[in-house]
């Protein structure tokens, strides 16, 4: 067990490498206005109009890091700053979003496999830690059902680990999608602002990936336990 807590103690800190990372980047890119002097919901507005999306609206949330596209909805909500602001970090983050939108509009696979598992993840996240507390400290006591109750608690929080893993080419795929459109349209962006767009959605990305990662040794360390505590 001691090679898990290696590994968690090097997650943690390249997570923690990433997101401090990823803060400094979006500081430094919303300091670069944009030259056609657009916002982030005017960039997400156009970007919609150019796929022949017409259907999705562009609204603001409160708060910061709350963008999201909302498939029940048909919304792309944009935090308070990247609404309105008119830089690089903003144009980013919008074009992003509207990523999201296409791939709805275009039934891309990987997105709606996850949103149909959105529900059952729902539970598993809410209940699986609960679950393997449970489980351990019964199994510690030599219950003979704890074992099982840890099995059940593992088996769901294999699912939040497998939704961490689709929401992977999902993400990548949004960015792919914003950074293709912010390049190929006329007046959008010039090379120093495209440039900052794609490094800033490049930490972005590495978040998730992180997240992932760490979220399957953690189940590797459940796994490991479990199966040790079955040969006891």
């Amino acid at each position: 067990m001691i090679g898990y807590y290696v590994i968690a103690g090097l997650i943690f800190l390249v997570s923690s490498f990433v997101s401090n990372k990823l803060k400094s980047k979006f500081k430094k890119y919303s300091e670069l206005s944009l030259q056609n002097g657009m916002s982030g919901a005017e960039i997400a507005e156009k970007m919609l109009r150019d796929n022949g999306i017409r259907d999705v609206k562009v609204i603001s949330t409160p708060g910061m890091l709350t963008d999201h596209y909302n498939p029940q909805n048909k919304t792309v909500n944009l935090s308070e700053g990247v609404y309105h602001q008119r830089n690089a970090a903003a144009a980013a983050v919008s074009a992003h979003e509207v990523g999201h939108a296409v791939q709805h509009a275009q039934a891309y696979q990987w997105l709606q496999m996850r949103s149909k598992i959105v529900p059952v993840v729902g539970i598993a996240s809410k209940f699986s830690n609960i679950i393997l507390m449970v489980g351990v400290g019964m199994s510690a006591t030599g219950n003979a059902l704890g074992n099982t109750i840890f099995l059940v608690g593992i088996l769901l929080f294999a699912v939040t680990t497998a939704f961490t893993f689709i929401t992977l080419p999902v993400e990548y795929d949004a960015s792919n999608r914003a950074l293709a459109w912010l390049e190929n349209s006329p007046g959008m962006l010039n090379r120093e602002e495209h440039a900052a767009a794609k490094d800033a959605l490049k930490w972005a990305a590495r978040t998730y990936l992180v997240a992932a990662l760490g979220s399957l040794a953690t189940l590797m360390y459940f796994v490991l336990r479990y199966m040790g505590n079955s040969r006891d």
